[in-house]
């Protein structure tokens, strides 16, 4: 039998590892400066949220505030930035999957 035949080359592994790893990095990086909205009731509460989910920004139209009801601007809201997360995970889905994909299937990584 031929030593090593059949074994991955460990170095060419690990500088594979390493490149997956940087390209992770770097779509986290570009996740966490990538912008998304979600809305709720007709755009009049919309939310924008990080691709990695952290709130930025908030717009409420001075149409859905009733001093009498703030419950249902509190449910838009809620449902804005709910949408606006649903939206960032998918994101995350789309540039982080593929890459998440690949270390789990490298040997020996505790992906």
């Amino acid at each position: 039998m031929i030593p090593g035949a059949g074994q991955p080359n460990m170095q060419q592994l690990l500088q594979q590892a390493q490149k997956m790893q940087q390209d992770l990095a770097a779509a986290q990086e570009e996740l966490a400066r990538t912008e998304v909205e979600g809305q709720a009731g007709g755009g009049l509460v919309k939310a924008t949220v990080t691709g990695s989910g952290e709130l930025r920004a908030l717009v409420i139209d001075p149409k859905a505030v009733d001093p009498e009801d703030t419950e249902t601007l509190a449910d838009l809201v809620v449902a804005a930035v709910k949408a606006a997360n649903e939206n960032a995970q998918q994101l995350q889905q789309q540039k982080l999957g593929p890459l998440a994909q690949g270390l789990g299937g490298m040997p020996g990584l505790p992906f």
